[in-house]
Formats: structure tokens, sequence, C-alpha cells
């Protein structure tokens, strides 16, 4: 009889561990893909992406006691490479999410492939897609007229009456020129020029000649990164002495470095993270900011200097936030189309999450998530961005 029982009682463990281990083996880890531009010309903005995701793994890694499995590609710049690299992840790699990448063309690359796919992208670059183009898809970085409204204010209390405008030959240029247009002429100031260049351009004389020959009051540009100093430079070189204003697309410090003192005096609108130890504590996203800065310097050995690293690291949490209303709200696993579903109305309807950037705020028929809480002015002085009251 005692025989019989021990036989019982080691039949009902094994048991019992056989539903552990069909419980663990159902429990998949979820997977990211992640997409940015660690070489080619937009590899300034790329390289501190994939350092804010190492803070984002620093700083959490699992989702309802879920491991997160992160898998990175490089686009090498190229918007084609960027649409391929997603293929595959969503494909091959079962990935139900893409957060990327580091510039607005290769953005909506990964939004074709998003939509196609039903795959939900968080995009960390600048990248807008009206009506069920962007369906799929929901943009960090806050919206061209929303900053561009702070640095036409600005130029107004300054005093300015002509700008000249000079950026980008892509979506981002196209982005910044055309909400300078919607502003400017309602705070009675005049755009006196729609210069362009390539991000891979490596002089701007010529624009810059045509631009200092207007004599405008100001120049902002629609740039960002190391490319975005080029027409500071040329400016400076021209003895161009009006003011000089710029996008939260230039929060960089490669673009310190290369600016050198024709950025100097430069005021630019960014997200609060960048002047964090600046901010009152009544700031929502003051102690968010600090964590993320904590974890910036755990994963990469030093303390954040640019404005980019942080878009990533708030995609993580706006991923993690919504990885977990989905897994309690639906029952699908991770890995399948049923998922990416339940993610992607998760994204799409958080509410005042509160990120290093913005308090975010999504809406299905709106890619952006971002309120003028999300914005500050900064202004550049022997190389460190100062909070301007």
């Amino acid at each position: 009889m005692k025989v019989l029982n021990r036989i019982r009682t080691l039949a009902a463990i094994a048991a019992g561990l056989g539903a552990l281990s069909t419980a663990g083996a159902w429990a998949a880890d979820l997977k990211v893909g992640f997409i940015t531009s660690m070489s080619g010309p937009v590899s300034s903005l790329g390289i501190p992406y994939d350092k804010g995701m190492k803070a984002a793994l620093a700083y959490k890694a699992e989702v309802g006691g879920r491991k997160v499995q992160v898998i990175q590609l490089d686009d090498a710049s190229d918007p084609s490479t960027a649409a391929r690299n997603a293929r595959k992840l969503i494909e091959e790699d079962k990935v139900d999410v893409i957060i990327g990448t580091a510039g607005a063309p290769g953005s909506l690359a990964i939004a074709g492939v998003a939509r196609e796919t039903r795959t939900p992208l968080i995009s960390i670059a600048n990248a807008d897609l009206a009506g069920e183009e962007g369906a799929w898809m929901v943009t960090l970085p806050q919206p061209a007229p929303l900053m561009m409204g702070a640095m036409v204010e600005k130029m107004k209390q300054a005093g300015v009456k002509t700008v000249a405008y000079i950026g980008y030959s892509d979506a981002w240029g196209d982005l910044v020129y055309d909400a300078l247009m919607k502003s400017a002429p309602t705070a009675g100031i005049k755009v006196v020029s729609n210069e362009r260049y390539a991000r891979s351009d490596s002089s701007v004389a010529g624009q810059v000649l045509k631009i200092v020959a207007l004599k405008p009051d100001a120049v902002i540009t629609g740039a960002s990164g190391t490319p975005g100093a080029l027409p500071y430079l040329a400016l400076t070189e021209r003895g161009y002495k009006g003011k000089i204003y710029g996008m939260h697309s230039l929060i960089n410090p490669d673009f310190i470095r290369v600016g050198g003192p024709s950025v100097e005096g430069l005021l630019a609108p960014t997200g609060p993270v960048v002047v964090a130890e600046q901010l009152p504590d009544s700031n929502p996203m003051k102690k968010i900011s600090m964590d993320f800065r904590a974890a910036y310097q755990k994963a990469n050995g030093a303390p954040p200097t640019d404005t980019f690293s942080a878009y990533s690291f708030d995609a993580w949490l706006i991923y993690l936030d919504s990885a977990q209303r989905a897994l309690a709200n639906s029952k699908a696993e991770p890995g399948t189309p049923q998922f990416r579903l339940a993610l992607r109305d998760a994204i799409v309807s958080t509410k005042e999450l509160v990120g290093t950037h913005s308090v975010y705020n999504f809406k299905p028929t709106d890619r952006y998530g971002s309120d003028d809480r999300s914005r500050v002015v900064v202004k550049l002085e022997k190389g460190q961005w100062k909070l301007v009251p």
C-alpha cells in the first residue's frame, strides 16, 4: 500500500511539473523589432537611438513576467533597406511590433510594410501618414507645427519681420517648411526663401549665397544631426549676422561639435528631457527623465547629451504599457496576427502616459500623441543647452 501511495505521489508531482513546463512553453516571450541607422548619413541620429534602446532595456526588460527579446537591424540610412528589414523581422522573426527608424524616409518605408502585414509601428523619426495609410503607426517626435509655433513666437518677440528657410529635400524638410508657412504669416513674418539640400551633401554654399543676398532678419532650418550644421557654417562664412533658429531635430552633440561657434546662440524647441535638471519639480516629465538618465548612464557608461536617445526610451515605455494591456485584454498569444491587432489597438488608445519628451495621448486617427507640455525652448550657450524661460 505504501508503495502504491508513493507511486501515486510521484505521478502527481510529474504531472504538475509537466503542467508547469507546458505553461512555460505557452507563455511565449515577446519579440520587438528595432531598426535604426548605425551607418550612413543618418547614423548621427541612428547611433543615439541605439543607445536609447540600450537604456530602455536596462530600465525594464519584461512585461507581466514575460521576457522581451529585441532583434535589432541596421538599415544603413537607406529607406529600401529599412523596408526589407521590417519585412524580415515580421515574416521570419515573428516580431509583434517595429520600433524605428532614424530618418523620416525610412520610417515611411517601414510604415508601408507595417500596414501591409498589419503590424504596429512606433516611429521614432518624425513621419506622418494620414488616414488608413498610417493606421498601423504612431509617431513620437513632436509634430513640426507644434514646435514651429514656439519658434515663430520667439521670432515675433525678437522683432523678426523676414525669415529665410533652408532644409532637407525630403519629407522632414517638407514638414518643417509647411509648418513655417502656416504659422509665420499669422505672426506678421514673411518667409523669403525655400532652399533645399540632400542629407548626403557636403556643401550648401550656393543655397546660402542666395539667402544672404535677401538680407533676412533670421534663418531657420529643417535639418537634423551632423548635416544640419552645414547651413550655419556657410552663413558664418558669408558673414551673416542675423538671428538663427532650428528645430528639435538638431539637439545632438555631433551638431554642436561640427557647428562650433557658428551655432552659438541658436534657439530651438525640444522635449523637456534635454534640460531635465533645469525643470521645476512640478513638471510631470522630470522624474522619468531623470530615471532615463540613470538608465542611460548604466547602459552606456556616460550621461545622455542628445534628444534622440530619449525617443527610443519613450517608444519602449509605450510598448511596455500597451503590451501589458494587450495581454490582459486579449486571449491572443504573442507572435500571432490576433495579438498584433490587440497591441495596435492598445497603442493607439494610450492615455496620459508620462514619457521623457511628452505626456502621450494617442488616437486611432492621429499619428502624434504630443501636446504643449512636450515642448520647451532652449538656447545654445558655450556648447550647452539652456532653458529659455
